[in-house]
């Protein structure tokens, strides 16, 4: 739980006031985000930002509102619950033409669920709880202290979890390179109409091409066709083996010491895992009746060849024909 005290409230908003690096020498291993600029700071420039705060054994909070990275006013005394709440209203009010090409409500809502539940799947000892204003029920809603499974069938639900499986890989030998990975993937009878990928590399959730290519191209050659799949990975490098500042926005990971071997070795340990899982395979089958020269799959169909496949563990094609 955030909790800000009384004499931070003044310099809150302005810039450079959260900064990480204490010593030159942090320079060589960012251990967070990297250089994208205080995000408080610069939602004040851009909207109405309001911060209401109670910390424990005070007998009530204080409420202050921030624009352009200053207080508008003085700490006011306030009800309010433990913890912090920050509230961001009105954004982009000062710039007209950045607000026009915001998208719907609802296809931003859709970016931030998503945001938050990789989030949520990640920092299980974290209780997050993401609800669309007007409605009562939370898209998001995970108990904190929880396992990593119990956070993905919470978030993604149970169909999902049940088809996952552990996978961990790592490499201790400093002549070559020093990683450690963990994390759940998909076996065969995931069913999916895309891939997602969940990946953090020392905390931070981040994209990375490169691997993502290399997870693909497994699932493709062992996998049915088509068949896409579902993937949570935890990276820990080296900090000083990563370079957060390579891309702009700092969603894709650009610069990484190794990054060839490393993902050579992730992909040996998918395949193999993916090999050794692949004896059994669960399907869906539905019921087929043929009457009055008429065939029920599911419900009434009137068509003049289909093919249904009888699934063992073989794959045999039986050709059912329906005379019109």
């Amino acid at each position: 739980m955030l909790l800000l005290q009384f004499e931070d409230l003044p310099i809150l908003c302005e810039r450079h006031t959260t900064s990480k690096l204490s010593a030159y020498e942090d320079l060589q291993s960012i251990k967070s985000m990297g250089f994208k600029g205080e995000a408080l700071a610069s939602m004040t420039f851009v909207g109405h930002v309001t911060v209401t705060t109670i910390t424990e054994g005070h007998m009530h909070g204080y409420r202050v509102s921030y624009r352009d990275g200053v207080m508008e006013y003085e700490p006011r005394p306030c009800a309010t619950v433990k913890g912090t709440q920050i509230m961001v209203e009105n954004l982009f009010y000062n710039m007209t033409a950045r607000r026009k090409t915001l998208q719907s409500s609802n296809d931003d809502y859709t970016k931030i669920v998503d945001l938050i539940s990789r989030f949520a799947i990640h920092n299980v000892d974290v209780s997050f709880s993401c609800r669309k204003h007007g409605m009562n029920r939370a898209d998001v809603h995970p108990s904190g202290s929880c396992s990593r499974l119990e956070a993905i069938r919470s978030v993604c639900g149970l169909t999902v979890a049940c088809d996952l499986m552990e996978i961990t890989a790592s490499d201790d030998d400093p002549s070559r390179y020093i990683f450690k990975m963990n994390g759940f993937i998909s076996n065969a009878n995931y069913i999916a109409k895309k891939t997602t990928m969940v990946l953090y590399i020392n905390g931070i959730l981040v994209e990375c091409t490169a691997l993502k290519r290399a997870i693909d191209i497994i699932y493709a050659a062992t996998l049915p066709k088509a068949s896409k799949s579902f993937i949570y990975m935890s990276i820990i490098l080296p900090f000083e083996h990563v370079d957060v500042n390579v891309h702009s926005p700092k969603q894709e990971l650009r610069c990484l010491l190794n990054h060839e071997k490393i993902v050579e070795n992730i992909q040996g340990a998918i395949k193999s895992k993916l090999m050794s899982s692949n004896t059994t395979r669960m399907f869906q089958t539905q019921v087929c009746f043929i009457e009055s020269r008429k065939l029920f799959f599911g419900g009434l169909l009137n068509c003049r060849n289909m093919e249904m496949r009888h699934l063992s563990e073989h794959y045999e094609v039986v050709n059912v024909i329906a005379i019109p």
